[in-house]
């Protein structure tokens, strides 16, 4: 299966159940706190009616998602997008989902008239990463520049 064969759509309010349970599982495979699907169902519907939040699903199952967050930018006259989340569930990695999703994501940015987008990934998420890469992203402040970090607290 290649990135073409995959079906890839915006999700809406009735998908929410779908996302939530993708995301619990997602949290659940790498042992985060979830706090179970209802409950991130809700918040998603809360998210998608807001109007800053596009989540796009492939497959029928759905397969994998993406979540994107925009805001409006400060160094340019657009917006800028935030990929909250990438999953796929995992007897289908490596089929072409996960390019799939970002192929609609980098596409949902620009149509959303996104000046750019960025993410957050650890270090031992290898196969994100190169994903991430193949895309044309890069974790360097310019071509030669020093690696990039993304700091959180909790407040």
């Amino acid at each position: 299966m290649s990135a073409r064969n995959v079906t890839v759509r915006e999700a809406t309010p009735a998908d929410a159940p779908a996302i939530g349970r993708l995301l619990h599982d997602f949290n659940t495979e790498y042992d985060d706190v979830t706090p179970g699907p209802e409950a991130l169902a809700r918040r998603v519907t809360q998210l998608l009616e807001g109007g800053d939040t596009v989540i796009l699903v492939a497959g029928d199952g759905p397969d994998g998602l993406v979540v994107l967050r925009f805001r409006e930018a400060i160094w340019a006259l657009a917006q800028e997008c935030y990929l909250a989340e990438l999953y796929v569930v995992p007897p289908l990695r490596g089929r072409g989902i996960g390019r799939a999703l970002m192929e609609g994501a980098l596409a949902a940015a620009r149509a959303r008239g996104a000046a750019w987008i960025d993410l957050g990934t650890s270090d031992d998420d290898v196969a994100a990463r190169a994903l991430y890469e193949r895309m044309g992203f890069t974790n360097r402040e310019g071509p030669d520049g020093p690696v990039m970090y993304v700091y959180e607290r909790d407040l």
